[in-house]
C-alpha cells in the first residue's frame, strides 16, 4: 500500500499519527502527537529510525494532538521544525487562545520553529516530491501533502476514513462567507479532484477506500450544513472524549464544573444550546454512553 521509505506510526485518538520518511541515513517526520504521549512518541521514533538521523519535523496544523510532541522530539533528535505559514506568528507568540489550548483545556509544550511551508510549496520527503495543499475547515491554516506519482495523500484532519476533524472555525463565530463549513466543502471538493489511491489520515489507519471516504465525508458535512446545532453537539462530545482520554477518568459529579472551565464549551453552549452546565453534562454523558464512547463506573466517567 505504501512506499518502502514511508512508515506510518498509527496512534490512538489522543495523538495524531506520525508519518515517517526514510532518506538514506536521514529521516523526516510529519506530526508529533499529544504532549502526554511525548515519551512514547520519542521511543517509537527511536525504534523506527534504527540509527538514522531525524532532520525535519513538519506539522499539518497547530492543534494539540499534532504539535504536542514537537518539543520532546526536537530535544531528543535535534531536528528542524517546519510549520504551516498561517500559524507562524501564533506559534512564535505561543498564543494559547488561538492555538485552542486554553479554550479546550488541552496542553502542549512550547517549541521553537525554524521555517514555514505554504500552500503550493513542494518538499521532498522519503525520495518523493510532495505538494503542500491548503485544506481549511477543521483548521483554517491546515495543510495536506499530495504526491501525484504514487497517488498518495497525507490528509491530516481534513479527511478521515469516516469523516474529518471538528470544524472549530464555524463554531468560533467566523463570518458566514468565511466560516468553516464553506471552507470544509471547498477542501473536500479540491481533494476529491486529486489523483489519490491511498490516504494517510491524521487519525486511523491508511486506507484505499477513497471514494467511500469522500461519500461519508460529504454526507457528514451536509448534515452539519443543514443543522449547525448538530455540529455544536458533535464538537462538545469530541472535546469531552478527548479530555477523558487524557485524564483517564472524571467524576461525573465534577463534569458541570469541568465544562464551566472550558471557554469553548461555554461559548458554543451559549450560542447554540443555551443549557445549564448541569443539563449539558447530563446529555453529554447520556449520548456518549449510548454510542459506546464512555461508561459510568460508580460515578466515574471512563473512556472506552
Amino acid at each position: 500500500m505504501l512506499p518502502r521509505n514511508l512508515v506510518v506510526l498509527e496512534r490512538g485518538w489522543l495523538s495524531s499519527n506520525n508519518v515517517l520518511f526514510f532518506e538514506g541515513d536521514e529521516a523526516a517526520l510529519i506530526d508529533s502527537g499529544y504532549v502526554t504521549h511525548a515519551g512514547q512518541t520519542v521511543a517509537l521514533l527511536e525504534h523506527a529510525l534504527a540509527g538514522r538521523q531525524l532532520t525535519r519535523l513538519l506539522n499539518t496544523h497547530s492543534h494539540s494532538d499534532h504539535i504536542g510532541g514537537n518539543a520532546a522530539v526536537t530535544a531528543a533528535f535535534g531536528c528542524r521544525v517546519i510549520v504551516p505559514a498561517g500559524i507562524d506568528a501564533t506559534i512564535a507568540e505561543w498564543d494559547e487562545e488561538a492555538l485552542l489550548l486554553s479554550p479546550l483545556g488541552q496542553s502542549a509544550t512550547r517549541f521553537r520553529h525554524d521555517a514555514t511551508i505554504a500552500a503550493g510549496d513542494e518538499v521532498e520527503l522519503g525520495g518523493l516530491n510532495w505538494r503542500a495543499i491548503a485544506v481549511p475547515g477543521h483548521d483554517m491554516d491546515a495543510l495536506a501533502f499530495h504526491n501525484p506519482e504514487q497517488r498518495l495523500l497525507i490528509s491530516g484532519d481534513a479527511l478521515w476514513r469516516n469523516g474529518f476533524g471538528v470544524i472549530f472555525s464555524e463554531l468560533l463565530g467566523h463570518p458566514e462567507d468565511a466560516g468553516g463549513l464553506p471552507a470544509a466543502r471547498a477542501t473536500l471538493d479540491l481533494l476529491a479532484r486529486l489523483p489519490v489511491d491511498v490516504v494517510i489520515p491524521g487519525h486511523g489507519a491508511p486506507f484505499v477506500e477513497v471514494g467511500d471516504a469522500f461519500e461519508r465525508a460529504y454526507r457528514k458535512l451536509a448534515a452539519f450544513e443543514q443543522d449547525v446545532e448538530l455540529l455544536a453537539r458533535h464538537a462538545l462530545k469530541v472535546i469531552l472524549v478527548f479530555a477523558l482520554l487524557e485524564r483517564r477518568q472524571l467524576a461525573r459529579a465534577d463534569l458541570p464544573d469541568f465544562l464551566a472551565g472550558l471557554s469553548f464549551c461555554q461559548s458554543v453552549n451559549a450560542r447554540y444550546l443555551n443549557h445549564s452546565n448541569e443539563v449539558l453534562a447530563h446529555w453529554l454523558v447520556r449520548d456518549l454512553i449510548r454510542v459506546g464512547a464512555l461508561k459510568d463506573e460508580d460515578g466515574l466517567l471512563v473512556p472506552l
